[in-house]
């Protein structure tokens, strides 16, 4: 039983008015969203279960003065997306409701784990893997061509814009990897000589320290901040040129795209990075000697005499090498997704999101192939 206020309120939009053998449902007033207000939910289950308890009731929809979209939805759901047997209802009315009747039925959405989805899924991350690796090639093929151009020219070698990236992705950067590195240095100084304490083995902590900051965490550290710093700023450096059209402007001059933007950034980048590979190393040692020297009593003076007996050369041309691949790929990369961003700024963050991702993961791709060519190199 409904209660008796919410008899009174609903009644200016229907009646429910028996008859001999049967029952008629009377709608009146303006059948609106605006007019209907709070009552919307609950006029609709009102009328679902009068509809409910007689299937065969007869619907009077003469009286209703005005009928909006929403309204025409609700009562489409009242009847379950079908018409009444009974229904008597004004002709413009109807067409509203008809409208209804014609839309097509929204599919169940289909199940994610099913094989032929599946295969379909996978499918299209191999095109776009193939399109980026493309496009890659593409690029590599003409900074090849732009190289050898600017051989035949050297006058038309963008020194000022070579120099401005070396300073931006070089110069600026020395402050962050100094920081870092010379926290990872007392880290790893830290807590190796706690355990070469339980051995007696306080000498070795110069060997560990060399090898794993001059061959390994040197040259990561650097490719993994400029990739994330500098990186990240070459993509939506490019990435605004294509949304307020500059790029565009550029081939309307005759201005190459490879030769002005794409090339100095792979040459700044490639000629900072063993410098920045250098610097970081010898930050993050200077961390360990000041670890060690607490510690365990190392002086600085034996650590810094003893480190070049303890660590061949070849790992310092390891690391550097390390660092002229990664900054040249970084560049690449970076300069790859920020030609691809499409002039919307949700491009331009999405965009400069997978170039920093991309760079690092393919920075410890490349460590993980030297670690394996070069397993023989300066450790012996």
């Amino acid at each position: 039983m409904l209660t008796q206020n919410k008899e009174k309120v609903l009644t200016n939009w229907y009646q429910l008015i028996p008859d001999a053998g049967s029952v008629s449902l009377r709608l009146t007033g303006q059948y609106t969203q605006a007019a209907l207000e709070g009552n919307f939910n609950q006029l609709a289950a009102e009328l679902e279960l009068h509809s409910a308890g007689n299937p065969n009731i007869f619907w009077d929809l003469n009286n209703i003065q005005q009928m909006d979209t929403a309204c025409a939805v609700m009562l489409w759901q009242v009847w379950q997306a079908k018409w009444p047997v009974n229904l008597s209802i004004q002709s413009q009315h109807k067409l509203i409701l008809q409208r209804l009747e014609h839309l097509p039925s929204v599919s169940s959405p289909t199940n994610p784990r099913d094989k032929s989805n599946l295969i379909i899924h996978i499918g299209q991350i191999a095109l776009l893997l193939w399109s980026h690796v493309i496009d890659l090639v593409r690029l590599i093929g003409q900074l090849l061509l732009d190289i050898l151009y600017l051989t035949r020219h050297p006058s038309h070698i963008p020194w000022r814009e070579i120099s401005a990236n070396l300073y931006r992705t070089g110069a600026q950067a020395l402050g962050i990897t100094a920081i870092v590195g010379f926290l990872i240095g007392i880290v790893l100084s830290y807590l190796s000589s706690q355990q070469l304490q339980l051995f007696g083995a306080d000498i070795f902590i110069i060997d560990i320290l060399g090898i794993s900051i001059i061959r390994e965490l040197g040259p990561m550290l650097a490719a993994i901040l400029v990739a994330g710093r500098s990186g990240s700023s070459m993509t939506a450096q490019l990435g605004v040129m294509r949304v307020t059209q500059e790029l565009d402007a550029l081939t309307v001059m005759g201005i190459s795209h490879s030769q002005r933007l794409i090339l100095p950034k792979v040459i700044g980048l490639g000629l900072a990075m063993p410098l920045l590979v250098l610097w970081t190393s010898a930050v993050a040692l200077i961390g360990g000697i000041v670890a060690a020297e607490l510690e365990l009593g190392l002086s600085h003076q034996y650590f810094i005499s003893a480190l070049p007996d303890a660590v061949p050369i070849a790992n310092l041309w390891l690391g550097l090498s390390k660092g002229v691949v990664c900054g040249m790929v970084i560049a690449l990369i970076a300069c790859h997704f920020g030609l691809r961003i499409k002039p919307n700024t949700e491009s331009l963050g999405e965009g400069t999101t997978t170039s920093v991702v991309t760079a690092i993961t393919v920075v410890i791709i490349i460590d993980a192939i030297f670690a394996i060519i070069f397993s023989d190199v300066g450790l012996m």
